[in-house]
């Protein structure tokens, strides 16, 4: 099975968790409100004086006990069909990682097929500039002082998990104040080689933010160290700066992770709006705008 296939399995397992989730928090809210009247009901009892008032409050009480039984179970029934989406959810997950390495592994193969191709075919001079050219450690002159012009401000480079609760809100109030943002999900379409296409964003882009989260440098993450790595190596060569914003991670948990990134200065999530990080890189924009327009 391909890994698009093993990421539409994880998504579909996610959506159907987060369906569950929301119904088991209802009848949680539900249980809340019949514990409540059950409560109230048998203090009122206590200050009643009349036996038929009481038989009536009794009955009520009874009602809602039975009510109070069906939505506990309810609760207890969504608690173990989201333990088995989970457990589910995690397998394909792994599937899905194995899969991505398994296929990088083909590419690199093919790769190594056709340098040996080539090595047989043409004359040594040729056979050494055939291989600069389709090496991933492409000479600097050529991978990087001769990308096109920069088309993006940013390039996001993120865990997939972390989109929903902060990912795509911080594009849309990025893209709200005019910042051109490279993100997967609107400019990977069907088919498209994810490499490749991540390339591409990479070299177009003025700065690189590595939204570094739990989900992040998780093992396992083929793609967001693969991305990491490509900012690193923008960064040594032409001076592009990586932009890190620590999302739900502590110090200890980013040093042990990359010390090296561990000693940027970064923003992070737990002092900051999307909107303020926003504005935040919109200012740093403008100002390197301004040192460029002043040369």
């Amino acid at each position: 099975m391909s890994s698009n296939q093993y990421q539409r399995n994880v998504n579909s397992l996610d959506k159907e968790i987060a369906d569950l989730e929301k119904k088991k928090a209802n009848s949680e809210k539900e249980v809340a409100n019949l514990q409540k009247k059950i409560a109230d009901a048998q203090k009122a009892i206590s200050r009643m004086t009349s036996e038929s008032t009481k038989s009536s409050k009794r009955k009520q009480i009874e009602s809602w006990s039975s009510d109070l039984a069906k939505k506990e179970s309810s609760v207890a029934s969504y608690g173990e069909k989201i333990a088995n989406k989970r457990f589910k959810r995690n397998n394909e997950y792994q599937k899905l990682q194995r899969a991505l390495f398994d296929e990088q592994t083909k590419i690199q193969k093919t790769y190594e097929k056709t340098i040996v191709t080539l090595s047989d075919r043409f004359t040594p001079t040729v056979f050494d500039l055939t291989t600069d050219i389709l090496s991933d450690n492409i000479s600097q002159d050529v991978s990087f002082s001769d990308v096109n012009v920069e088309e993006y401000d940013v390039f996001i480079s993120h865990a997939w998990e972390d989109k929903q609760d902060f990912v795509d809100e911080l594009v849309k109030e990025m893209e709200n104040i005019g910042i051109r943002v490279w993100y997967d999900t609107k400019k990977l379409q069907w088919g498209d080689s994810m490499r490749s296409k991540i390339d591409e964003g990479l070299k177009k882009s003025k700065f690189g933010i590595a939204i570094l989260s739990p989900n992040y440098i998780s093992e396992g993450k083929y793609w967001t160290k693969e991305e990491l790595n490509g900012l690193f190596q923008l960064e040594s060569v032409n001076g592009k700066k990586i932009l890190p914003i620590w999302h739900n991670l502590t110090k200890a948990q980013i040093m042990n992770f990359s010390p090296m990134i561990a000693n940027k200065k970064a923003l992070t999530t737990a002092s900051m709006t999307p909107e303020e990080i926003a504005n935040a890189l919109k200012e740093l924009l403008d100002s390197v705008n301004d040192d460029s327009s002043s040369d």
